[in-house]
């Protein structure tokens, strides 16, 4: 069983890492092209899509990562609470600035609120791409 949570727990996080990278380099940097006429549908298109995306990985990852830190021993400590750590982290800057930023551009284009959703999303692209690291340092034993 703990072989299983932990590679549900690596492919959860893998995925998220390479989701967010693709998202910071080439997605957000694009909403800008969009154009005025077709921002607001585009934008909710994106919301909607995202959270199909997100959501069951983001999901499998935060509950794997608290089984992992709590309930699975034989686990480095460290790793494993630090992981958690890094999870809820994202999920805060998820929560605190880029829910919010996306519901200031839902209806139109800002560049302010554009430059600071692609800014900050660094903090969410680094806690992951980390967060991958500990996933597979985790599966080493």
């Amino acid at each position: 069983m703990d072989d299983l949570i932990l590679m549900i727990h690596a492919a959860a996080t893998l995925y998220m890492v390479g989701l967010i990278w693709f998202v910071q380099l080439v997605h957000y940097p694009l909403f800008g092209d969009v154009g005025e006429a077709e921002y607001a549908r585009y934008h909710q298109a994106h919301v909607a899509r995202t959270g199909l995306a997100v959501g069951p990985a983001m999901i499998a990852e935060a509950m794997s990562a608290l089984w992992i830190a709590v309930a699975m021993p034989g686990v480095n400590p460290q790793l494993a609470w630090t992981g958690l750590f890094l999870v809820m982290f994202v999920w805060l800057v998820t929560a605190l600035f880029s829910v919010p930023a996306h519901g200031r551009l839902s209806d139109s284009f800002d560049g302010e609120v554009h430059r600071k959703l692609v800014s900050t999303n660094w903090l969410r692209t680094i806690g992951w791409s980390v967060r991958g690291v500990i996933a597979l340092l985790l599966m080493q034993g």
